[in-house]
């Protein structure tokens, strides 16, 4: 094994920068990386900034088109959730690393800081590193709408039973319980040996 005292030298010789003249080892746009970086802004197109919606109540946030979902902060799920708002912008470009920057729980900010790569200028390959700012905006969800209202309900069904026993009532129950239907359920009422289901 050698070791080189001197400088290190490479079999491929270097050319100068278009723009400035500064050395550098060729590259498809004969360009150094600083005035690459000036001609061509491979972010253009992606927002910097970009709202999403929390539900105070539930905790949980919209995932366009319609469904609320459980995140923690800086989580896997909500990464993904903040990524796919970039969707149709991130096509263009090829995503190479996300992850969050810290912010502070009650700024209703999420900072996602992106490393993205594309092919510019006769094949030369860019890589930036820039931030996208989540403002999170609050917006109750249909369920906890439906809670706070209290008297809206999109459905009422009324069961009658003209008996002395309640094992039809009993057995209601358990079919409810087991499809998991008391979850959209609002309220359960008995008035006169009758049953009231709101949902």
């Amino acid at each position: 094994m050698e070791y080189m005292t001197g400088p290190a030298t490479s079999s491929q010789g270097n050319i100068l920068c278009c723009e400035c003249g500064v050395p550098i080892p060729p590259n498809p746009a004969n360009m150094c990386v600083a005035c690459l970086r000036t001609q061509v802004d491979i972010s253009e197109g992606i927002p910097k900034q970009v709202s999403v919606h929390f539900c105070k109540q539930c905790e949980r946030y919209l995932q366009p088109p319609g469904t609320w979902i459980q995140c923690a902060l800086e989580s896997r799920e909500l990464l993904t959730l903040c990524l796919k708002k970039l969707k149709a912008s991130l096509s263009k470009v090829r995503l190479i690393d996300a992850g969050f920057i810290w912010t502070e729980p009650h700024s209703k900010r999420l900072k996602v800081k992106l490393t993205i790569q594309k092919e510019v200028m006769n094949g030369a390959i860019l890589q930036q590193v820039f931030v996208v700012d989540y403002v999170v905006q609050s917006q109750m969800c249909d369920d906890c709408h439906r809670v706070e209202a209290k008297d809206f309900w999109k459905a009422v069904v009324q069961v009658r039973q003209k008996v002395l026993h309640k094992k039809t009532f009993y057995y209601l129950e358990q079919i409810i319980l087991k499809h998991r239907l008391h979850q959209n359920t609002l309220r359960v009422k008995e008035i006169h040996g009758k049953v009231y289901l709101y949902k």
